[in-house]
């Protein structure tokens, strides 16, 4: 797993939040942090992030090309079981992936570095051109809602943490 500092992992929740309530990173001269359900944790931030609903639009392509990274945790389908990490560490982890993607970085590299898909590094994360009926049903809906060139939010399916990538 990638290390990260608190500082880090502060800015990765505002990023994954866009700033909700997220105004400032406290120091230690603030004295304890107050218990309040409406601070969530990085994780909870990341987690509501991958499980937004989303609906199919009317007159979407019958095809579109698509890339992606997966981030598979313990217990997800397909998961062999050499992956131990945590749901919530496998969404900040896809987290920090689209961050660097936003950032500019290579879509083939990031993949090399964050995918945990079996021969997705030689492929640079390509699915192809897909139908929606050939993808489950959470990353097919925000794969087909996005615009081509565009790079989705993190997306959670039953294999793991998706970044997706619609090419086309």
């Amino acid at each position: 797993m990638i290390a990260r500092s608190a500082l880090e992992t502060s800015l990765l929740v505002l990023a994954a939040c866009g700033g909700l309530a997220c105004t400032r990173i406290a120091s230690p001269a603030d004295g304890p942090p107050a218990t309040s359900a409406a601070a969530p944790s990085p994780a909870a931030a990341c987690l509501r992030t991958a499980d937004a609903q989303r609906t199919p639009a009317p007159g979407e392509p019958d095809r579109i090309g698509l890339k992606h990274v997966l981030v598979k945790y313990a217990g997800s389908r397909g998961a062999p079981a050499t992956i131990t990490r945590s749901r919530e560490d496998a969404c900040l982890l896809a987290l920090e992936a689209r961050d660097k993607l936003r950032g500019g970085a290579d879509f083939g590299e990031i993949v090399t570095t964050y995918s945990d898909e079996t021969g997705a590094s030689t492929r640079g994360g390509s699915l192809g051109r897909m139908e929606r009926k050939e993808l489950v049903a959470p990353f097919a809906d925000a794969a087909f809602e996005l615009e081509s060139r565009q790079l989705s939010d993190v997306v959670e399916t039953p294999f793991g943490f998706h970044v997706i990538l619609r090419t086309e």
